[in-house]
Formats: C-alpha cells, structure tokens, sequence
C-alpha cells in the first residue's frame, strides 16, 4: 500500500514511517523540513507545510491511504494546525479519490473520558495539565474531528492517552472511542495504526489506544510532551 504520512518527521511519525516500510509498505513521508528523513527504500520524500493546499494534493496523489501524526506544543495563543491541516488533507483525497484516512487526536476529545482507578490523574493532573495548559491545544484537536466527520470518506480518529517513548511495541489494548487507560507508547500508537489500516474495525468512529505493560515516567512526560515537544 501506497501511504502518505503528515508529521512524518515527528516522534509518532518516525515510528510510524519505520513500521510502515518494515510491513512492506510504500511511504510517502510529508515534513516541512527538506532532507529528513534520510533516504531509504519505499521511502520517498515529500516538503510541504500539511496547510497549504497546493502543496499536500501533491503528496496525496497517486497514494492509497493517508496518515496523520501531526502535533503541536501547547500554546496560551489559538491552535489551528489540527483543524487548518484536516481541512486541506480531506479537501485533497476527495480531489484524488483517496478514501482511507487516520488521524491522530487524543482521548481528550471523548468528553467522557476518565480512566478507571487514575484518581490524581483524573483529578489533579488532567484538570491542570490538559484541560488549563493544553487547552487551546485540545479545542483545536475538536475541531479537526469535526472536520473530518463531516466528509464521505473512510476515516478514524486515533485518540491515544498519555503518549511517552517506549522502544518496542507491547500488547496494546484499542477500544470504541477511548480506551480505559492514562497512557499510549508511541510504538503501539504507531502499530495500532498501521494494524487499522488493515483490518478496518473502526472505519468512521473513533479508536482509542492504550499501553498497559509499561509506564512513563509521569514528571519526565508532562516536560517532554508539554513543555518541551517542538
């Protein structure tokens, strides 16, 4: 299968765009960054900014599927790139008759989300960290779900949890609009992904995704995903 990756270049899309190559498939990894990733076989290259809309119809053509693991930093300001960049990646498969379509969101978006025994995350962290701190930041992820189930085409909304780096992928858990847990390795995320992509249980809802064998660290993952993420 042929795969446009948006974020191809970030730290779930580095995952995503081994896994994927390493299945046999062919990658076309979209980055705003000319010269990463480095050049590898069934990998090709594709610079654009994931908004400008010349510039991703260029890299959905000829593709038969598209993935994306966009991210952005939390901001105090407005967030666009989740909504801005769905708007323009489905404007472009309707244009080319792409119709499978994976992106990622986060559990967030399930207003009902709450895992199961997490009390001082349930409580304290997810109330400061992302309902005030990453606040914009999830509006906009909102935002981009609302403009991708408005289209006609084959799509899921990937919602992770806490995402962390992990260096294998576990026995993950996925589950009808969020799953009952605080955290995701991106390594499963990736892997859910990719395994979707095959099997299409969740095709037009959302999938929720959960690591259960390992946990991060959870000051360690508040600084690199909140603070320090580029």
């Amino acid at each position: 299968m042929r795969i446009a990756l948006f974020g191809a270049t970030g730290p779930t899309g580095r995952h995503l765009t081994a896994q994927a190559l390493a299945a046999g498939h062919e990658v076309v990894a979209v980055t705003r960054r000319p010269g990463s990733p480095p050049a590898r076989p069934g990998l090709r290259l594709a610079v654009a900014d994931a908004t400008d809309q010349a510039a991703v119809d260029a890299a959905v053509e000829g593709t038969d599927a598209v993935l994306s693991a966009l991210g952005a930093r939390f901001s105090k300001d407005s967030v666009s790139l989740y909504s801005a960049s769905a708007t323009a990646i489905t404007d472009a498969m309707v244009r080319h008759g792409v119709k499978r379509l994976l992106a990622v969101s986060s559990s967030i978006a399930d207003p009902g989300w709450r895992p199961t025994g997490a009390h001082f995350f349930n409580h304290v962290l997810d109330p400061l960290v992302n309902r005030r701190l990453g606040r914009t930041l999830h509006e906009d992820m909102r935002r981009m779900e609302d403009v991708i189930r408005a289209t006609g085409l084959d799509w899921t909304l990937v919602r992770p949890s806490g995402l962390f780096e992990h260096p294998v992928v576990t026995d993950y858990r996925t589950a009808p609009v969020s799953a009952d847990g605080v955290f995701t390795a991106r390594t499963d995320l990736a892997a859910s992904m990719l395994r979707e992509l095959e099997e299409r249980r969740y095709v037009r809802t959302a999938m929720g995704v959960i690591t259960t064998e390992v946990k991060p660290n959870i000051a360690r993952l508040i600084w690199n995903e909140g603070v320090k993420k580029k």
